[in-house]
């Protein structure tokens, strides 16, 4: 009898990535993908990597693939747009082993900067999508994709949400069945896309939905359930499990390949149903479709775009159903903030005291745009930051970006940083970037980098030097300066943003939990010497809190001893003391 398993949806599909005899793997962590990569690299058969970024993991793959494997590539719904580029021509090209691209959507915004739909961007390219519901679904789903990939010669989108990734439940472990490796075959013609292969292949691209389309029926992961026809209802992925749990007498199309449409067994299904509803989360993909057949359905009628939905939506919205929920608990509001001994405090309390706006970027950094600290003004993407900066510049001139920084983190900087900082340099800017040096992915779970000198495989690699890579580029004034020594770093960050010159600073200091030693140091509250002034408090430390007489007080199960309250006060009130 075959094992089974509590899995997490990431860690069903890395497992069914590992049954399908997948051999390469490339990703750039980002949430709510990145435990995809982090379970994959425990099979030894599959080569894995963290990739700079989404592009060239997509490559990769694409590379791995051309080759004669089967490869896959992981990311969250914003970095497609990254990886955009390659995939879009690698739907004309095809593949030889099966490639497969799973996304992470993320409805409700739990861990990203907008709320894009996949499937629309997978529309455009013109290739499948395939969607599961559960665990179970997520390992057995992801091994047929690589079965359509190399049956009709595309990539495969392999959509998954947030609640899916982070959701347990049942898989049943099978063994890995192994592929040969395809003989590579030169041929022109299909693999170098200049434009008039491109126009040949596009025909073929058209050929292949149409195909696709046309035996959709067929395809063993989209399936009727009738039940009662009074409601029908056409939908995938973990919306499914809403409506079984709101409407369990409903009849349903449950879609496992929701791009091309099964059209002929959409027609079948609302022809006997009574009323047809299309329940899915984000954009109405299947529900303009399914209009656009002639089917008149409900959908985004009664239901946002918005966010997640939940049976109990479902039950007043479509049923019509009052639903009584029990009331939240009346608790304070608790916004994000930058963990205790975090390095990037000391740098955005720097720069607030000197009136400087940052341009910010992707990562933990994010934070400094929250009270009290406030200084990053803008947050657009990944490397924008440095971009953003170059812009100001052009617009407004040398003296105006005098009150500005960019701040980006160094996986960030190394994930599309780097072309921005190059882009300052060739076009002659004067700028200062500030790349925030913690030594690892932090917001994602502490991954390495290019920059760490350790690979997703735990391989001890040559680490890229930032100060010489930024040299390299031409740049004069490069500096290395820890952020929690602060007077010296005040001095350094108010000399080079008052130059008519580009400069880099590297705040280097590694992320508060890297370290994984016992905390052996932390500071105490000398009240004698305590003048109760808060300058302690300003950056906000949540280690430090105010006392109902008014002094402060340090939390023993928060503070790490970074020490940067302690330079912050005038009258010797905090001590570091041996715990």
């Amino acid at each position: 009898m075959a094992e089974k398993k509590i899995m997490l949806g990431n860690e069903a599909i890395a497992r069914g990535c590992y049954e399908a005899g997948v051999k390469v793997s490339a990703a750039y962590p980002g949430t709510p993908s990145t435990e995809i990569s982090e379970n994959i690299v425990k099979y030894d058969e599959i080569y894995a990597e963290w990739s700079p970024n989404e592009k060239v993991a997509m490559e990769v793959a694409i590379g791995a693939s051309l080759a004669g494997v089967r490869s896959v590539c992981s990311m969250k719904c914003v970095g497609l747009n990254v990886a955009a580029d390659p995939l879009f021509t690698m739907s004309y090209i095809g593949v030889t082993g099966g490639l497969v691209v799973v996304v992470a959507d993320d409805p409700g915004l739990y861990s990203s900067q907008n709320e894009q739909d996949t499937r629309a961007v997978a529309r455009a390219c013109k290739v499948p999508v395939i969607e599961p519901s559960d665990s179970s679904e997520a390992k057995e789903y992801i091994k047929y994709a690589f079965e359509l990939s190399e049956k009709y010669d595309t990539p495969v989108i392999f959509r998954t949400t947030t609640r899916l990734a982070h959701s347990q439940g049942v898989v049943e472990l099978n063994e890995r069945v192994e592929k040969e490796d395809i003989p590579y075959e030169k041929n022109i013609r299909k693999n170098v896309m200049m434009p008039g292969n491109a126009k040949v292949r596009h025909l073929y691209v058209e050929e292949r939905e149409n195909r696709m389309s046309a035996e959709a029926d067929a395809f063993p992961i989209n399936r009727i359930e009738m039940r009662d026809t009074k409601i029908g209802v056409i939908t995938s992925g973990i919306p499914y499990q809403y409506v079984r749990e709101a409407m369990p007498d409903a009849s349903v199309l449950k879609l496992g390949v929701v791009y091309p449409l099964p059209k002929d067994m959409v027609k079948d299904f609302a022809s006997k149903v009574d009323v047809l509803y299309v329940i899915e989360e984000l954009d109405p993909i299947i529900e303009e479709q399914v209009k656009a057949l002639g089917i008149e359905c409900h959908g985004k009628d009664l239901l946002t775009v918005q966010g997640e939905y939940s049976s109990n939506m479902l039950k007043e919205k479509v049923l019509g159903q009052s639903v009584s929920v029990n009331e939240p608990a009346n608790v304070p509001v608790r916004p994000p903030i930058l963990c205790p001994g975090c390095p990037h405090r000391a740098t955005f309390h720097v720069m607030k005291k000197l009136g400087l706006h940052g341009a910010g970027d992707i990562g933990c950094y994010t934070l400094g745009a929250v009270d009290p600290l406030g200084v990053v003004d803008t947050t657009v993407c990944m490397g924008a930051s440095i971009s953003t900066l170059h812009g100001m510049e052009k617009a407004r001139g040398k003296d105006y970006v005098k009150n500005w920084v960019a701040v980006i983190g160094d996986s960030t900087f190394m994930h599309t940083g780097v072309n921005s900082l190059m882009n300052m340099v060739y076009n002659q800017s004067t700028g200062t970037v500030i790349i925030l040096d913690n030594s690892t992915t932090g917001m994602t779970g502490h991954q390495d980098h290019a920059g760490t000198g350790k690979t997703l495989k735990g391989d001890i690699v040559n680490s890229i030097d930032l100060v010489k890579l930024c040299e390299g580029m031409g740049i004069s004034n490069v500096f290395v300066q820890s952020p929690l020594e602060i007077n010296e770093f005040e001095a350094l960050l108010k000399r080079e943003v008052s130059k008519d010159e580009l400069s880099v600073i590297i705040a280097k200091y590694p992320c508060a939990l890297l370290d994984k030693k016992k905390i052996t140091k932390q500071y105490k509250v000398d009240n004698e010497k305590c003048k109760k002034c808060g300058m302690c408090m300003k950056p906000g430390c949540p280690a430090i809190t105010k006392t109902a007489d008014g002094f402060v007080k340090v939390d023993d199960t928060l503070c790490n001893g970074c020490g940067l309250c302690a330079q912050l006060c005038k009258f010797g009130a905090l001590n570091l003391v041996e715990v």
